[in-house]
């Protein structure tokens, strides 16, 4: 019988998940299925509770789930307890095993695909919301020279480091002001501003020279981007993350670790990055 896999949100619709995981399961010959589920905003739980009686073995969990899956699983990886997210499910009986493989695709994405270290880089995190939460601690484990989380309001980007004040070097918080006569490595803008095309208050001289600024979201260009040209940075967006994460996300399930290149570049050639 083909094994049954999904992604779950809200909304869905937009989801390259699917395309992701057929091409993966072609190349590795696994029998499975892959398909979408657009979630009520209230019945997330009861849609994965259907969905492993009619046989699925495992799910993506994409917004506004991520926290949701947290409370729903029955055991956690380290990184999914660490960010308080789960974007990947497996199933095995009564067995719900949540995983977060969001910052592991980040750091794959950017070290793989990119050529860039982070070992000993100067690393500016932009945000402190759900998305940065699901990267900073894969982050840390490459033992970046710095880490900063910078937030609108410092309140919270100061928080959430002083819950990583345990890795050596402990990444440090404040508010966007607080970063002129600063420059970075790398830039990771995990806001969400460029849902909106709003631009971010931060100084251009953020990006050293030779910077790689990297922005979250994919399919768009936004001002973080545009910005981290104007400075000279190199850019790139996240659809090598989205790519990553799911090859993550197969390996847990199906025990192999698909060739992620030819996804990618089937992806930037479709979208036109």
């Amino acid at each position: 019988m083909t094994d049954r896999y999904a992604v779950i949100g809200h909304p869905v619709a937009h989801s390259k998940s699917p395309l992701i995981h057929a091409n993966f399961a072609r190349q590795s010959s696994q029998d499975m299925s892959y398909e979408k589920i657009l979630a009520p905003l209230d019945g997330f739980a009861a849609a994965v509770h259907a969905f492993v009686r009619a046989g699925g073995r495992g799910v993506n969990v994409t917004v506004p789930f991520k926290q949701e899956a947290v409370r729903l699983a029955t055991r956690l990886s380290e990184r999914a307890r660490l960010a308080a997210a789960v974007n990947t499910l497996a199933f095995d009986g009564r067995d719900i095993y949540g995983d977060n493989t969001d910052g592991i695709g980040l750091v794959r994405d950017i070290r793989a695909n990119l050529g860039r270290n982070l070992s000993g880089q100067r690393i500016l995190l932009l945000g402190a919301g759900g998305a940065a939460r699901g990267v900073i601690q894969p982050l840390l484990s490459e033992h970046p020279r710095q880490l900063i989380v910078a937030n609108r309001t410092a309140q919270t980007a100061l928080n959430l480091a002083a819950e990583y004040a345990g890795f050596t070097p402990p990444p440090q918080g404040c508010g966007f002001g607080d970063l002129h006569g600063q420059s970075f490595d790398i830039v990771i803008n995990a806001t969400s501003a460029g849902l909106t095309d709003s631009a971010l208050d931060v100084a251009a001289g953020i990006f050293a020279p030779d910077s790689l600024a990297y922005e979250l979201l994919y399919g768009r260009e936004t001002p973080f981007m545009r910005q981290a040209r104007d400075a000279g940075a190199a850019v790139s967006d996240g659809i090598g993350m989205l790519v990553e994460q799911a090859a993550e996300a197969f390996l847990l399930w199906r025990g192999i670790r698909p060739d992620s290149a030819p996804v990618l570049r089937e992806l930037r050639a479709a979208g036109g990055r």
